[in-house]
């Protein structure tokens, strides 16, 4: 089943050129994949019931056109590809014309949260969602992303309550922050003048939880900005964020 939803892209979204941020657009999709959730029975609300939520692992997202402030917008999201412990969903966004302006895949796992462990995707849990065999991105797989050996630029956070999401660890989309905070300042400034990247690709590995002070390593490696996220001793991985 398709789920669809129809915004407008509000100021929480945009920046100074009044166009979506790469963070609002991936606040955009986030929600609408909540809403369909919601509506197959196994969203937020449903957690103290379910005592199940998801757990995203990974993001790719290519964005076609920026979008700018107040524009009218149709979010189209699908399951899809549903195994006993993974499932990908897509997305679409259209602009008031019909016309695709971005597309994006993102990997999924469901979680106990008696046992803050992986639990397996039922049978019945599918059958609520009723996955698509059509993928937005036919020619992309994901696979797992490397850590460059060397990086030009640090930076060190410790984790705020401001935060924390529902699942007591860092927001997803809070470790998109920090990859720009550990940008160089040639970069970041080129992304305030309005040249954003149009291609994210994200991985997920071991959450950051309040208190947790994280180093950011920066490189750029063929083409592409990365991002490296890490605990402070180096022992633990946390994320791998890709800009370009």
């Amino acid at each position: 089943m398709i789920f669809e939803y129809k915004t407008r892209v509000d100021i929480g979204k945009v920046n100074a050129n009044a166009e979506v941020t790469n963070k609002g657009m991936l606040a955009l999709l986030e929600n609408v994949a909540c809403m369909h959730s919601d509506k197959a029975g196994f969203g937020i609300r449903e957690i103290p019931t379910t005592h199940l939520s998801w757990v995203q692992l990974n993001w790719r997202v290519h964005i076609i056109r920026r979008l700018k402030y107040g524009e009218e917008i149709t979010i189209r999201t699908w399951a899809r590809d549903c195994s006993r412990a993974i499932t990908l969903r897509d997305f679409e966004v259209l602009d008031n014309e019909g016309k695709t302006v971005c597309i994006a895949t993102t990997r999924w796992t469901l979680t106990n949260i008696d046992t803050q462990s992986i639990t397996k995707i039922t049978e019945d849990i599918i059958r609520e969602y009723d996955p698509e065999t059509y993928t937005i991105m036919p020619d992309f797989e994901f696979k797992k992303l490397k850590e460059p050996e060397i990086s030009s630029n640090e930076y060190v956070y410790t984790t705020q309550r401001r935060d924390i999401d529902v699942n007591k660890h860092m927001h997803n989309l809070n470790y998109l922050d920090l990859a720009y905070e550990a940008l160089p300042g040639e970069i970041y400034d080129k992304v305030l003048k309005g040249n954003d990247f149009n291609n994210i690709e994200v991985m997920y590995k071991t959450a950051i939880r309040l208190g947790d002070t994280s180093k950011c390593l920066y490189s750029y490696i063929e083409g592409k900005h990365i991002v490296i996220i890490k605990s402070i001793d180096d022992k633990t991985l946390h994320c791998i964020v890709e800009l370009w």
